[in-house]
């Protein structure tokens, strides 16, 4: 069953843009975009590139260092929905950003 982890205040992740943090001895990227909130697992499949660091087209992340885009909703690559990353619900309560790991 997944537990809750509060792992930042929402002014610390400015919307559009996405910050790493570790959770449950792993690496989550949490993404703002607009009022929602998105968390994957930070490593790209491919390279081991950090997603957390990637730009954002609307609800889709690319690797910043090959180019690879997965959709924050899903995890799911947009180009081979084989590939994929972990997604976990995120949620924010009050002014602290919750992940569920």
């Amino acid at each position: 069953m997944p537990t809750r982890h509060a792992v930042a205040d929402v002014s610390e992740i400015p919307a559009g843009r996405g910050k790493s943090f570790e959770v449950a001895d792993r690496q989550i990227a949490v993404f703002r975009v607009a009022d929602r909130w998105h968390a994957i697992d930070n490593t790209c499949p491919h390279r081991g590139g950090p997603l957390a660091d990637g730009p954002l087209l609307g609800d889709v992340v690319s690797c910043p260092w090959h180019g690879w885009q997965f959709e924050l909703a899903t995890g799911k690559s947009t180009r081979n929905p084989a590939v994929c990353v972990s997604q976990y619900s995120a949620s924010v309560e009050g002014s602290t950003v919750y992940v569920e790991v």
